[in-house]
């Protein structure tokens, strides 16, 4: 995988970063929605955004790199489109919003990339985290939660219903297989940043042990300041 293991460091923000990754179906944007109304019934300030996209060019980008239709799209190329919109994403959402102290929670990151390009494309982990370490200057999540679902559940998950699969989700098992491997080995590189769940478990399990993680993160941050 690499030898890298970046930190969360990001400057002296008052806000919080919490990104939501795992593969197709694993259940991100359910779990992103049930955090973000417990903690805003807290009286807390939430954001939540998503990548591709959080911005107008990058879903202008979203469409372009996920929609069919768009005729060949090489995998460097693809990555590029990622790191374009999350350089939009940084500058012109994430960094503000931390400024002003909101909890962010984003449904994917840079972890994606680094997945999908870097593992599922076989361009290389490094070098995709490379690049978008560049396009965010830096910015880190303070937690990661990987939600992980075994390829074969996240295709059942996403399709029913007769849903129908964006550009990557329609690729063969064996690619959500490297992705699902990367996303693992980045967590088990740096276990203090990662919150790794069964995606098959209740969702309201799952809710309340995110819920649980942050709180502790929120607890820390107010000490520090205190």
């Amino acid at each position: 995988m690499t030898s890298q293991t970046p930190g969360p460091a990001r400057g002296p923000f008052p806000g919080l970063l919490i990104a939501f990754e795992g593969g197709d179906g694993a259940g991100k944007s359910t779990q992103t929605a049930a955090l973000a109304a417990a903690l805003e019934s807290r009286g807390l300030t939430v954001l939540r955004t998503r990548e591709p996209g959080g911005t107008p060019i990058g879903e202008k980008l979203r469409s372009l790199v996920l929609e069919h239709g768009h005729g060949e799209i090489d995998g460097r190329t693809e990555a590029l489109i990622f790191a374009a919109s999350r350089a939009a994403h940084a500058e012109q959402v994430l960094r503000p919003a931390l400024e002003r102290g909101d909890v962010v929670l984003t449904d994917r990151y840079i972890d994606s990339s680094v997945a999908y390009q870097g593992a599922g494309r076989h361009l290389g982990t490094d070098r995709v985290r490379g690049i978008n370490e560049w396009a965010t200057a830096g910015l880190w999540p303070d937690l990661t939660v990987l939600l992980d679902v075994d390829p074969a559940d996240g295709r059942r998950r996403r399709t029913a219903g007769d849903a129908a699969e964006d550009r990557l989700e329609s690729e063969a098992d064996d690619f959500h297989a490297r992705i699902r491997g990367a996303f693992l080995e980045l967590a088990a590189a740096r276990p203090g940043q990662y919150l790794v769940l069964d995606a098959h478990l209740p969702v309201d399990d799952l809710a309340a042990q995110i819920l649980d993680r942050v709180d502790a993160l929120l607890s820390l941050r107010q000490g520090s300041s205190a």
